[in-house]
């Protein structure tokens, strides 16, 4: 019987496809247009939603517990800094909405 192939991981890896690494950098953010201007959006699942927030679409809570989402802004005149201190938590489906 013939024995099966090693498969070199070093070729492995270089045959996987390349990470995206701009999401990498922001955290596991994703790039989107939204109301005309570009949002890094980050999805928080309900096991890591601690705080209590207020959604700026609804002007309700959204509770520790409630998965969400959070952005912020691409493009912000004062640097990513700024923007990261902007951010705002989102419902989802307020953000899918709006």
């Amino acid at each position: 019987m013939a024995r099966p192939r090693r498969v070199n991981k070093y070729r492995r890896a270089a045959e996987q496809p390349p990470r995206d690494v701009e999401r990498l950098a922001y955290g596991g953010a994703r790039r989107e247009r939204w109301r005309g201007a570009d949002w890094f959006v980050r999805d928080i699942p309900a096991h890591r939603a601690e705080k209590s927030y207020r959604c700026p679409a609804c002007g309700t809570d959204v509770l520790p517990g409630q998965a969400h989402v959070v952005a912020w802004s691409a493009e912000h005149l004062f640097g990513d800094e700024a923007a990261v201190r902007d951010r705002r938590h989102y419902h989802a489906h307020c953000w899918r909405l709006a």
